[in-house]
């Protein structure tokens, strides 16, 4: 039997996209699944669709950055369905592709706290409630989790290496507590709207080509994505703390830099 069958999931901005794989994904092992997102419509209509679908859900509209509402979900999942077996910090934003100076202060104030105090509200109030009644808490990294350079992303990129830090240290200091798996996936480029309503900065606007030749060479579907994640959560997942689940294969590495680099070439030849 599925570890997810009967199981309570919450899952944060999961009313489109990565989030909303995931959650649906689960639902189909048989979880019970809490959606939210920062619109009360997006989440209406997701619990609607889910229950057309047959699937258990119920959903709240929350602003991870905004501590008390993270707690009012939390609240939600205890008294609607009595538990939380599994918890994903999944919402998050994006900047686009642009220079930092490029950036306005109002979006770097609120993309730190959606991607960085949103994930750490997600584990000051789930730790304690794991640690007591056990379950997981996985939390999405992503581009610059490793604190590589990443020009013209260097915002979201520090607020990933941010979370990498944080699910590190987390792991790291509730060891004495087994019975509390505290992970970071790393989905990887997923063909989304997060990438498809990407801002791109006119100093690269050459580059947004590039954007799509990179998702066409190294993206990961939401169906992949929902697939492996439900893996994971489903096994692995339960076992241990601090693990880094990458869905970037380095077989897909290799092949993705194999076509982008047959499709230079085939576009050199066009224009020779």
């Amino acid at each position: 039997m599925s570890r997810l069958s009967g199981a309570v999931v919450v899952v944060t901005g999961s009313t489109r996209g990565i989030g909303r794989a995931i959650a649906e994904g689960c639902a189909e092992r048989g979880a019970t699944v809490v959606l939210s997102s920062r619109g009360e419509e997006a989440v209406r209509q997701a619990v609607h669709d889910f229950a057309a679908a047959g699937r258990r859900a119920s959903g709240l509209a929350c602003d991870v950055s905004r501590h008390e509402d993270v707690e009012a979900l939390l609240e939600h999942a205890l008294q609607y369905h009595g538990r939380v077996d599994v918890w994903v910090n999944n919402a998050g934003l994006s900047v686009g592709y642009r220079y930092l100076d490029e950036v306005s202060p109002k979006e770097l104030e609120s993309i730190v706290a959606t991607n960085v105090l949103g994930t750490m509200f997600g584990c000051r109030l789930l730790v304690p409630y794991f640690r007591e009644h056990g379950g997981v808490l996985l939390n999405l990294a992503g581009r610059g989790y490793r604190g590589d350079a990443t020009p013209h992303t260097a915002a979201y990129a520090a607020t990933k290496a941010a979370v990498a830090s944080v699910t590190r240290s987390v792991a790291a200091e509730n060891r004495d507590a087994p019975q509390l798996h505290v992970h970071m996936l790393v989905p990887g480029m997923v063909p989304t709207a997060f990438y498809e309503d990407i801002v791109v900065s006119p100093r690269l606007e050459k580059s947004r080509h590039a954007v799509g030749r990179a998702l066409d060479a190294f993206g990961v579907s939401l169906e992949e994505v929902a697939e492996k994640t439900v893996a994971i959560l489903d096994g692995p997942a339960w076992r241990g703390t601090g693990r880094t689940f990458s869905l970037l294969r380095r077989t897909r590495v290799v092949a993705g830099i194999a076509r982008m680099t047959l499709g230079r070439t085939g576009r050199r030849a066009e224009g020779e």
